[in-house]
Order: structure tokens, then sequence, then C-alpha cells
């Protein structure tokens, strides 16, 4: 948000504008009422661990499918639209108290009576990959402790699957039961350890191996429409990590445009280098022979031992990172209401510039009360209670997980971002009326809110006593404000671009949300029909 600062003395319309400032000021800059105590660099990781996960192995299989030249342009162009996506988030978090966005809180302002569905559909889809990474552990373990002693083989409960799930439910149960996502980055870099040998061991076959023949790479060509489409979900949903990205706005201790843009540049820009860099370099080793997991591709040894066991690793703390807004979204969902729709909405703002949603004490999942302990342990016992029975009786989920994805992934990474934020940016909406009410008092505020020693300055004037004491400057102080000027034609934290720009750009995400819907459900439908 906008750092903004006031001048005293200036007449009651300057003194409005300074408290209007102030209120700002404080909605979007301090810890009190709501604000977090995470760092970048632990935001930056916790959502890079949500982004990079088991599907980073089949990138290769994908480019097989695209060709290098395609699947370059389509893993960089799904990741700009996946960061597009969190950019809007934090745009729409803007008309929400600090500390308090979320999906259940958007809804309530835009969509109130289709609230219960968003969050439905987040909580099934986080559920769902949860699920699915307990049943990876369970597949992948046998294998793993047989390659590192081949005696295993001969002892039935370190074959058994069910074991080692179990087993893996102890360091999932107190890693799901901490509150703070914040509280997870030990983990995460632990987890981004692993995907870092993983890579490591790409990159070693491709220097070492001989390469595939050029006539099993497409460098330019590729397999054609059906395969390419087939293959869109796994580069478009190798992104998602938007059930997280409120939780990271809301624990974020400076939340400025700048810090949020880094995060999520950060995040995307490095897991699309990664996604690259293990595409090529698996593609040019195995040709369009390889297949989902590069690494069953490999000869059995040690390093590829340890490959699969840091795959485990890797899933194994990424579940906790999927039960943090499973149980935001099933708390929300039990707690909401039908909204009447006709009835007038109450003031929510008063021209003092306090926030539009009341500030209320912080909970996990926006303006409501907080989940209590006893409530908080419940639902995280129940979500874990059942995702270990599903994992113990269903050996794959993939059909289910592909229909999950296909919604529930492109809801949340494209359409809930874009419809959101085209709702409540509309220049006749209440909410976005009372946000700008403040920010034309202060027309200059934006620049350098970073500046945090500067709360005095010119930025907490209003446009009048501006305009008047413009007429009195010297030619210096005229001269320091043409860099203020020149920066606002392209600006690092995106300030620059015009709400009618971003209104159109998020109504045309969400559309294109709705084509990757179709043709992901599509796909599935037809894979359907040839496995029958």
């Amino acid at each position: 948000m906008p750092n903004y600062s006031t001048i005293s003395g200036e007449g009651s319309g300057s003194a409005s504008a300074g408290d209007m400032a102030r209120n700002k000021h404080i909605r979007g800059r301090h810890k009190e009422g709501g604000g977090g105590q995470a760092t970048m660099v632990s935001s930056v990781i916790n959502l890079l661990n949500t982004i990079i996960g088991a599907g980073t192995l089949a990138m290769p299989s994908a480019m097989s499918h695209f060709g290098m030249t395609l699947g370059v342009i389509v893993i960089v162009w799904s990741g700009f639209t996946s960061a597009f996506g969190l950019y809007l988030q934090s745009r729409c978090a803007r008309y929400l108290d600090r500390g308090t966005s979320s999906f259940f809180a958007l809804s309530q302002m835009t969509y109130p009576n289709a609230a219960v569905i968003f969050d439905a559909a987040i909580a099934i889809k986080c559920f769902g990959v949860g699920v699915s990474y307990m049943i990876i552990i369970g597949d992948l373990m046998p294998g793993v402790v047989e390659g590192f002693d081949a005696r295993a083989a001969d002892i039935p409960f370190l074959m058994d699957r069910n074991f080692w799930i179990t087993v893996f439910m102890l360091v999932i149960i107190p890693l799901s039961f901490l509150r703070r996502l914040d509280s997870l980055k030990y983990t995460s870099i632990v987890a981004l350890i692993a995907i870092g040998y993983l890579i490591v061991l790409v990159v070693y076959h491709f220097a070492s191996d001989v390469l595939a023949p050029r006539d099993k790479i497409r460098f330019v060509s590729w397999g054609g429409p059906v395969e390419a489409l087939a293959s869109l979900p796994v580069v478009i949903f190798a992104y998602t990590c938007h059930q997280n990205m409120f939780s990271i706005l809301n624990e974020l201790a400076n939340n400025s445009p700048g810090s949020v843009v880094g995060v999520i540049s950060s995040s995307i820009g490095s897991a699309a280098s990664v996604y690259v860099l293990v595409a090529i370099t698996g593609y040019l080793t195995f040709g369009n022979d390889v297949i989902g997991n590069i690494v069953s591709m490999y000869p059995a040894s040690i390093a590829s031992t340890i490959a699969k066991a840091a795959i485990v690793i890797l899933v194994t703390f990424s579940i906790p990172l999927q039960v943090h807004p499973c149980r935001a979204s099933v708390d929300a969902v039990l707690k909401w209401r039908p909204k009447d729709v006709s009835r007038p909405q109450a003031r929510t703002s008063s021209p003092g510039g306090r926030p539009l949603i009341p500030a209320q004490s912080r909970s996990d999942h926006g303006p409501t009360a907080p989940i209590s302990d006893s409530r908080f342990a419940i639902l995280t016992t129940i979500i874990l209670v059942l995702a270990y029975i599903v994992a113990l009786t269903v050996v794959s989920l993939e059909r289910v997980l592909a229909y999950v994805g296909s919604t529930g992934s492109t809801s949340i990474s494209f359409i809930l971002p874009g419809l959101f934020y085209y709702k409540i940016s509309d220049p006749n909406s209440v909410h976005h009326q009372r946000l700008m009410k403040d920010d034309d008092a202060l027309p200059l505020s934006e620049s350098e809110d970073e500046d945090e020693n500067a709360d005095e300055g010119l930025l907490g004037r209003s446009v009048e006593s501006i305009r008047s004491a413009a007429s009195g400057t010297s030619a210096k102080s005229r001269n320091t404000r043409f860099p203020w000027r020149w920066r606002r034609k392209w600006r690092w934290d995106m300030e620059h671009l015009k709400p009618e720009f971003l209104r159109g750009a998020a109504l045309a995400l969400a559309i294109y949300g709705l084509c990757v819907m179709g043709v992901c459900l599509a796909m599935n439908l037809v894979g359907t029909v040839t496995a029958h």
C-alpha cells in the first residue's frame, strides 16, 4: 500500500486528507491491526515450495510433445499468466483491512452468495493434492528402502505402502498444526534443497550420458495438437500456488507494492527457470522416449535412489502447505450464511478513511472471528484423518485429480483473481469509490512509499496545498519533481499501470482461465473414452 504522510496547518481540507492518509498508512504498513512479521525471503521460500513439486519431473515429457521452441514459450507464458493472477490477488487485497485478505472475504464483497462454492472448491482441490502426496510417499518408500539395502525386500512391513504412509504421518501431523504459514519456512528450505538435488541429477545425466539422436528431438516441430493439449495442464498447473497467496500477503511484514511484486516475480521467475532447465536437459537426454517421471528412467544406483528419497521429502513438506488453505476454506464454508443482497449494505468506511471492512481479530481466513484453539485442532484433525484414510484405501487418484485440477486449479489461478478484481475495481463499485476517495485526496502519495523517513514530506499535502505551494517554489524544488514524473512511466512495483488497463486484463485472464478449464476437461474426457 502507498505510504502517506501529512502536513498540518493547511486548513480543514488538508487536515481531512491528512487524517485519511494517516489511517491508510496504518492500515497498509504497520504491524498493529493485522500486520505480519514474515520477511520477503521467507515468503518467497514458502511460495516457491508451494509452486515447485514433483510435477517438475514431468516437464521433459511435456516438452517432448510441444517441441523445444514451443515448449519454452508455453512454460514462460504459463508463468506469466500465473504471476498476473497473483498480482491481481495483491491488488484485490488493498480493498480489505491489513491482514484479513482471503478468497472468502473477497467473495463476500463481490459475489456473496457464491462464496461457499469458491471455498468448497479450494478445500477439495487442496485436500486432493495432499492425499496424492501421501500416495506418492507410499508408492516410493518401499523402493527407496530396497535401493539402499536389498535385504529390505525380505521384510514384509518395509515393503508395505500403508506402513510408510503411517510413519510419515508422524512428521506431517505436527507441521500441519502450525497456525502461521511463515512457521514452515525451514521445512520449505529442506524441500527446496531436495528439489535442488533432483535438478542437479537431471543436469548431471545430461552432461555425462550419451544424448538422444537428433531425429528423436523436436527443435521447432511439435507432436500435434492432441499431444500438445494433453500436456498443457501439466505446465499450467505446475505454477499453482494461489491458494496460499493471501496468507503470504497477510503475514508479510512489508506489504508495499514493491515488496509484493518482488515476492511474486522472485517465486515465479525461479520456478520458470527451474522448469525450463529441467525440461531442456531432460528432453535432450532421452528425446521423444522420455516418460512422465524422468527419475525412473535413470539406471538403478545410489544417486537415483536418493532422488526418489528427495521426492518423498519434497511432497512430505508440501502437505502442510496444502492443509493450511484447506483448513481455512473449510472453516469459511462452515461459517458461511446466505447474504441478503437486496438489503442495503451498511456503511463500512467513515469519512476519515477507515478500512473498508472493520478491523477485527486476525484469523486464518479473512475478517471473521479468529479460529479458536479447539476449532483449529478439530478441523486440522478431521482433515488429516480423512486424508490418511483415503490415502490408505485408494491406490490412485489420477483420474479424480485430473478433474479437480482442471476445475479447482484454473479457478483459483485465473478465473477468481480475474473476476474478483474486475468486479471490485468497477468505477461504480462502492468499495472502489471509497478506496479511490483516499487516493484522490493524495495524488502524489504513490511516489516512494518505501521511504519511511519522509513522513512529513510533500506526499501528505492535498491537491490545493500542492498547487498553492507550487507558485512559490524555487527552481530547485521544481526540479526535484521531475524524477518522479519520469519514474511514473515505468515502475518496478507496477503502480504505473492504469486501472482501466488492469480491469481489461483481469477480464481477459478470467476468460483465459475458462478456456483452459474447457480444454483440460475435454482432454480428460477424451482420455477416459480412450482408456475404455
